[in-house]
């Protein structure tokens, strides 16, 4: 098997870095590619009470495991399989759930910091990073975190306030100047997408 394609996919929290990737798979025609979530590699809290683990800033470079990530990254790009790690929201740690996942011709790695890491976009063939204005995020990620991760109002708008803006300022948002394609996502962007497409092409021969 060839080298796989790395793809990373930045943006702030709930911009839609999901929804944009599988519209470019969607128009790409893929279904061989394998995504994986930076979220998952947060760091284990296991030894940590609960009410410890509450305080974490998921918002810093610090909290991620990016060592973990760029061996299994490396693993993946050799062709190997890996065992990824899950990270529980609910219990703000690592669940002892364990994925085992195999490589494939194209991985897909999403996440609000994964172009603050030099070492991980050294292994990157194409970086992505998706915009959008600070108050819809906030809504998005609101709904998201009353709704699957059993969070209250105020304790979203407190982490909001406290880490999740500031950091998104200081530490994500600048990551920008790495991406090689950065996608609007207020408006259509079908332009952005149809590149990102040509370039995938480019690289796979288009036999994807």
């Amino acid at each position: 098997m060839n080298r796989p394609l790395l793809i990373l996919v930045a943006g702030g929290s709930a911009s839609g870095k999901s929804t944009v990737v599988q519209e470019i798979l969607d128009k790409a025609g893929i279904e061989d590619v394998l995504i994986i979530k930076h979220d998952d590699y947060y760091l284990d809290q296991t030894d940590l009470p609960l009410e410890v683990r509450y305080l974490t800033n998921y918002d810093h470079p610090s909290s991620l495991d990016n060592d973990l990530l760029y061996d299994h990254l490396t693993k993946l790009l050799d062709g190997k399989a890996i065992d990824k790690p899950v990270y529980d929201f609910v219990m703000h740690t690592r669940s002892q759930e364990i994925e085992h996942i195999s490589s494939k011709p194209i991985i897909i790695v999403e996440g609000i910091l994964i172009l603050e890491n030099e070492k991980i976009r050294e292994l990157s063939n194409m970086n992505l990073f998706v915009e959008l204005d600070d108050d819809t995020r906030f809504i998005r990620r609101m709904l998201r975190d009353m709704s699957e991760r059993g969070r209250s109002l105020e304790s979203i708008i407190q982490q909001y306030e406290k880490t999740v803006k500031p950091m998104f300022h200081k530490y994500i948002k600048p990551t920008k100047r790495y991406a090689d394609v950065i996608i609007p996502n207020d408006r259509r962007h079908d332009i952005a997408v149809d590149l990102i497409v040509t370039k995938i092409n480019q690289f796979t021969g288009g036999k994807l």
